[in-house]
């Protein structure tokens, strides 16, 4: 039992950490909490690698200014299953720039698998909440 709670909190500690790193485009944020073998669907319906989401990323994250969209987790719900979880949750992005419309929620879904003592994300799921 305590090693669920301390799991649980990992995994809320990296979400988190994650989603606050995301609002800057952080690299880094993004290598740590993406598993190599990443099989992630956009809310677009797309699907993309970890490789593919990384080649997009700046070299370094800008945190010198407050991003334009922010983003955090809201209904976190972390399911444990040994050295597995998934972790569903609200994803809201607030957009500083609109002052209508400037919230966005969607639906994601995570599948994490432990590793060398380190939650990674190997699935990923975003469904856009329609407004």
């Amino acid at each position: 039992l305590a090693q669920q709670t301390n799991d649980k909190v990992q995994l809320e500690n990296l979400l988190d950490e994650f989603l606050e790193g995301a609002s800057y485009n952080d690299p880094e944020i993004h290598d740590r909490f993406w598993a190599e073998d990443l099989i992630y669907t956009g809310s677009a319906g797309t699907r993309t690698t970890k490789e593919q989401i990384m080649s997009g990323m700046p070299e370094s994250a800008d945190r010198s200014r407050e991003p334009v969209t922010r983003y955090h987790a809201e209904e976190v719900q972390i399911q444990l299953y040994g050295s597995t979880a998934v972790v569903a949750f609200k994803l809201v992005a607030v957009n500083s720039e609109q002052t209508a419309g400037n919230r966005t929620e969607y639906f994601n879904t995570g599948t994490f698998v432990k590793r060398e003592g380190e939650w990674r994300a190997v699935a990923w799921q975003a469904t856009r909440i329609p407004e």
